[in-house]
């Protein structure tokens, strides 16, 4: 079992940047596949991007190509999202996920066994 816990989001302007971190416990934590989604009140959980247990893959939704980079520190047990260039329609609860089983990064929400509480992210005009 891992345990994991978000940190990082708050409120910035449009075109600005903030960096959540996703510390883990737990398990080796490069056994784990890792990503990130976000929620917004009253709709599904949406895929925002995924790393593979190195990191040398990485996976987005094309809605963030281009303006998060996702990474991760195996020897800190942290994934990180690096987001750039922020809209407000960015704004929402961010989540990350792992799962040791998985190798397909671009599986549904309900794939993923494991998830943090999220941190909000609010983005003004």
């Amino acid at each position: 079992q891992v345990q994991l816990v978000e940190s990082g989001g708050g409120l910035v302007q449009a075109g600005g940047s903030l960096r959540l971190s996703c510390a883990a416990s737990g398990r080796t934590f490069s056994n784990y596949l890792v990503s990130w989604f976000r929620q917004a009140p009253g709709k599904e959980r949406e895929f925002v991007a995924a790393a593979s247990r190195v990191g040398g893959s990485t996976y987005y939704a094309d809605s963030v190509k281009g303006r998060f980079t996702i990474s991760r520190d195996n020897a800190k047990n942290t994934v990180y999202l690096q987001m750039n260039s922020l809209k407000p329609q960015d704004t929402t609860v961010y989540y990350c996920a792992a799962d040791a089983r998985l190798f397909n990064a671009w599986a549904p929400p309900s794939a993923w066994d494991y998830w943090g509480q999220g941190t909000q992210v609010t983005v003004s005009s």
